[in-house]
């Protein structure tokens, strides 16, 4: 996903104020910086109202936001915003590129009634199921959503990044900061810090009880973190360390700012993260970026960001256990000094937010529709070539070939009294397939202007045509409707395109009809979907599966609303009303049993445009498509798909 001018941005969405100081909107503001990094635009967006259990004020805020977003752009909506508003989201899945950025699910949070988890779950599965794509922040996130009915192919991982920050210099070595074992052997006090708003997950209660049974040992603990999420919780937290008499040793510092935060790190011995559960656990690498050995559970998916040197961990909820590990560090200097030169060894692998963001960039273009309507998969575009091919509809085919040896025969004796090659314009050649059936079917010689927004697409052209000893230029450019007419050559004789135009709108149409004009060159479309499908062995719902695909047809593309199955018939009359004669042929597809691979990726795209446009079927849905692709990994289905050519013959010019 590149940004590019007139592009809309993308859009992050999170409850309240964007810039506040957790891990999760740490993450949203990383990775939107990072994305800029990278030429990909990025805004945040700050809703009111009360979340996760969201109030009216909420709901407003989201559908005024959602609304006013223009159509076709890309949102990512942060779980904790979009999980319990699932019609708001739906009614903007249409129109937009919604894709939800999960750090765990809002049903798996500590302290819910049963009730209240439930209500949660389905809250959030609804959510789910109308969103392109959703972005999980670890794996185990993301296996936890395969409870939610997301499926695999929906679902990308996106793990923080850690960015040094004291500790450790870029070359490994330490800084200033005195080791732990001097402190300890010099009678000073060791630092323990933990980062995390007060809440009855992240259990800092746990950790205060640990630490009243080590009053004996020299330790002062700072708790970094917001106290107002939850105001009862953190109360509770003030009042134990009260009844303890550890007012002097534990400091409640609320919720630190960026440099705050790097102060607090710089003057820590050790890393506490006493969470009962974690979607990732960003301030474990935070923590071991700036060199410090950490004490963590098992909670979640620090079991896995937990499991490495530098890290201790203890059963989550093991008040016991945590002591014990707070003991040995604290009171044995040798074994914290092994740990720490362990964490300033990690801290050197940690990955960058760099990195993190450039794989947020390549996850979004994976799961929103293209903005580009020439971006398609290459894998795609290579198995459906042969059926492709074998569609064409020959009798058209005649028709072109004598134009093509008039045109070429009829030289502009403006220009040449010799007749030069047929300059052909080929619009979203992505990789070569209709090129590489009309080169040899043209009997003239031909030059070939490959036209496409995909680069890397374009880049595999050239070796893939050598055998065809045919010249052509591959041209990397905006197919856009406002740009069209400017992109293609001027000399161009005839414009062709394959599996093109049912993805584009009226204006786009018009434009190509026009660029056609007034360069009083051919028009040859092929392949274009005519809306009828048909399955042998027939079921029941075949005919709802058929209406719901056309129907998603009709949604954006990235080219405005499609025209789908209706763009043959549009085109038809645009370029009658310039002059031309226009033939329309039937070119089907046949797929027979032995092309069960094709057949496969074909019923995962409607299933993927089915789930989209109908999100309330989903059972019935699924119901049909895994029948369907069970019979075609049995080489037991047949599946026609009906397409339509189109060759635009223009008027002869006056003289010739």
């Amino acid at each position: 996903m590149a940004s590019s001018e007139g592009a809309h941005p993308v859009f992050f969405v999170v409850p309240g104020d964007p810039d506040q100081n957790t891990g999760g909107y740490r993450y949203v503001r990383r990775i939107a910086e990072g994305l800029g990094a990278t030429g990909v635009e990025a805004c945040r967006e700050g809703l009111s109202g009360r979340f996760p259990l969201p109030d009216r004020l909420a709901e407003a805020s989201m559908n005024s936001f959602l609304a006013g977003v223009a159509d076709g752009s890309t949102v990512v909506l942060d779980g904790l915003a979009m999980g319990a508003l699932p019609d708001v989201v739906a009614a903007h899945a249409g129109r937009l590129n919604l894709v939800a950025l999960v750090h765990h699910p809002l049903a798996d949070e500590t302290g819910l009634t049963a009730q209240t988890r439930d209500w949660l779950f389905e809250a959030e599965r609804r959510a789910l199921a109308v969103v392109s794509g959703v972005i999980a922040t670890s794996r185990h996130t993301a296996e936890r959503l395969l409870d939610y009915e997301v499926s695999p192919q929906r679902i990308c991982v996106v793990e923080p990044g850690a960015d040094t920050i004291a500790g450790v210099s870029a070359s490994g070595e330490s800084s200033p900061r005195p080791s732990p074992q001097t402190s300890q052997e010099s009678g000073d006090t060791i630092s323990l810090l933990c980062v995390a708003h007060l809440s009855p997950r992240k259990a800092q209660h746990h950790l205060v009880e640990a630490l009243e049974g080590l009053q004996h040992l020299p330790w002062h603990c700072t708790l970094a973190g917001s106290m107002d999420r939850d105001e009862a919780y953190g109360q509770s937290v003030r009042q134990l360390v009260d009844q303890y008499g550890l007012e002097e040793r534990i400091t409640l510092a609320g919720e630190l700012d960026d440099e705050g935060l790097k102060k607090a790190y710089r003057q820590a011995d050790i890393f506490v993260l006493p969470s009962l559960y974690e979607g990732y656990g960003m301030v474990i690498d935070e923590a071991i970026a700036a060199g410090l050995p950490v004490i963590t559970t098992d909670g979640g998916a620090l079991a896995n960001t937990g499991n490495r040197p530098g890290i201790r961990q203890y059963p989550a909820g093991d008040i016991t256990q945590l002591r014990q590990c707070l003991e040995n560090w604290v009171n044995v200097p040798a074994a914290l000094a092994r740990a720490t030169a362990e964490a300033r060894e990690q801290a050197q692998h940690l990955r960058s937010w760099s990195q993190a963001a450039r794989e947020f960039r390549d996850a979004l273009s994976s799961l929103v529709s293209p903005g580009d309507l020439t971006v398609f998969d290459s894998d795609w575009l290579a198995l459906r070539e042969p059926a492709d091919h074998q569609a064409r509809n020959r009798e058209l085919m005649s028709g072109v070939r004598a134009w093509a040896e008039q045109a070429y025969n009829t030289p502009d004796t403006e220009k040449s009294q010799h007749a030069s090659p047929l300059v052909i314009a080929d619009l979203g050649t992505g990789t070569g397939s209709n090129a590489r059936y009309l080169a040899p079917a043209l009997a003239v010689p031909q030059h070939w202007v490959l036209m496409d927004q995909d680069a890397g697409l374009l880049s595999r052209v050239a070796e893939r045509m050598e055998r065809l000893d045919v010249p052509l230029v591959t041209r990397t450019c905006k197919l856009t409707a406002p740009e069209l007419s400017g992109q293609i050559p001027e000399d161009a004789r005839l414009l062709t395109a394959s599996a093109l135009i049912d993805l584009v709108s009226a204006d786009w149409l018009t434009a190509l009809a026009d660029a056609a004009a007034a360069r009083n060159a051919g028009v040859l479309i092929a392949l274009t979907y005519d809306g009828r499908f048909e399955l042998s062995p027939s079921e029941a719902d075949d005919p709802w599966i058929l209406a719901t695909v056309n129907a998603h047809q009709h949604r954006e593309k990235g080219a405005g609303a499609a025209l789908g199955p209706d763009a043959t018939g549009y085109l038809k009359a645009q370029l009658q009303t310039r002059g031309y004669q226009v033939s329309v042929a039937p070119s089907p597809w046949q797929l027979t049993p032995d092309q069960w691979k094709l057949q496969i990726a074909l019923l995962q795209g409607w299933q993927q445009a089915v789930l989209e446009q109908s999100p309330g079927e989903r059972q019935r849905a699924e119901r049909w498509f895994e029948t369907r692709l069970a019979q075609a990994r049995q080489r037991q289905l047949s599946i026609s798909v009906g397409h339509q050519d189109l060759f635009a013959r223009p008027h002869a010019k006056a003289g010739n």
